[in-house]
């Protein structure tokens, strides 16, 4: 895959023509973002400086057909990703095209959160009906976090109705989680079905490639060219999230215009010495831990002679990622997981392996897991 991204030119000639250091108490100058009280939008987050890679192409053709298309293309849109894979800036760069090219249409974002406290605000002063028409005036409601309406089922019972109100009317409602719908737990079926009625995709995490591309176009956007080999080194040892990767960037620009020399890979070297955790090694037994807390088993049925059949599978799926991920040996495996033969190990892996190119429900719910594994 190729991979895209843009650099603000305009930034760059700014930066490249701005004074000479002649102080060293200079802090990296940022340009001020004021975020729109009507809409709610950051001006930053636009398709232009979004980052496309492997990684994220299904999700920004989604986003891409929805602002051609809005109420009618994949309506609601659902992102979901681990924490800084750059959902946000997506669905932000939504609402900005929308509002952009469509300047009748109204457009609003909001966090979860924010949703709440206005509900909540609306209980407290009786003025409920106020808030419902607040939030139906809109023609793009787009909703951040949605997980964070776990267990809270008034907000879950406003949303189910708003949701209804504004998707007869063809508005177009996107949102983003952390996971999945269907593994939001203490969400209402009626509303886990409600959000996945149009398009889901998924945000993994960014591959060396992309990693690769997000640094170098975050350092030019910022007026200095890193090399090559610094770029590769930071790509490869940080394989987090994004946030982390433009972190580590901006911290070195910064030591580079208070210390108004070269970036070295010295510099880099003691830069994730100190910041970056090292990667961390998972066990056989955090492997099955998560996995049995994802699908709500004893994790001691695992290791079980037990053939119940909701205990199966995850077992199954934890032989897969056991091989797959950590390239633990079939003997290996059986042995960890309660003394099991290799060829039960073969047969399981050979099952995942084979159902996963039919069943896109398990495709997501490895993918869950993976993430889940690497937080």
């Amino acid at each position: 895959h190729a991979i895209e991204y843009v650099v603000n030119k305009e930034e760059t000639r700014r930066r490249e023509e701005r004074p000479g250091r002649e102080t060293n108490t200079r802090e990296l100058p940022l340009p001020e973002v004021e975020v729109n009280k009507d809409d709610n939008l950051n001006p930053r987050y636009t398709f232009e400086s979004f980052v496309i890679g492997p990684f994220n192409e299904l999700a920004h053709a989604a986003a891409q057909a929805v602002i051609k298309k809005p109420g009618i293309m994949y309506n609601p849109l659902f992102i979901y990703g681990s924490t800084g894979h750059g959902k946000t800036h997506l669905i932000q760069a939504i609402g900005n095209h929308i509002k952009a090219t469509s300047p009748g249409k109204k457009v609003y974002y909001m966090t979860s959160e924010q949703f709440g406290q206005d509900c909540m605000n609306a209980l407290q002063h009786q003025k409920m009906n106020v808030f419902k028409e607040k939030y139906r005036k809109y023609d793009v409601l787009i909703v951040d976090d949605i997980q964070f309406f776990s267990d809270k089922q008034k907000f879950q019972e406003e949303l189910f109705h708003l949701f209804n109100t504004l998707y007869d009317n063809n508005r177009q409602i996107i949102f983003s989680s952390d996971k999945h719908p269907h593994f939001i737990t203490g969400l209402e079926d009626r509303l886990k079905s409600r959000l996945s009625a149009g398009m889901i995709v998924d945000i993994p995490p960014p591959d060396k490639e992309s990693r690769i591309a997000i640094i170098a176009a975050k350092s030019v956007q910022q007026g200095v060219a890193l090399s090559p080999e610094i770029i590769d080194y930071l790509a490869h040892s940080i394989n987090g999230n994004i946030r982390e990767l433009e972190g580590a960037v901006n911290s070195l620009l910064c030591q580079f215009e208070l210390k108004g020399k070269e970036i070295s890979m010295t510099d880099v070297r003691n830069y994730i010495k100190n910041n970056i955790k090292p990667k961390r090694i998972v066990a056989v037994k955090d492997v099955v831990r998560i996995i049995s807390d994802f699908y709500n088993i004893k994790e001691e049925s695992i290791y079980e002679k037990t053939r119940h059949k909701e205990v199966i599978r995850p077992r199954q799926i934890i032989m897969y990622i056991l091989r797959e991920d950590f390239n633990i040996s079939y003997p290996s495996i059986g042995q960890k997981l309660g003394g099991r033969d290799h060829t039960t190990v073969i047969h399981s892996c050979e099952k995942i392996k084979n159902d996963i190119k039919l069943d896109q429900t398990l495709v997501d719910e490895v993918g869950q897991i993976r993430n889940l594994i690497t937080v």
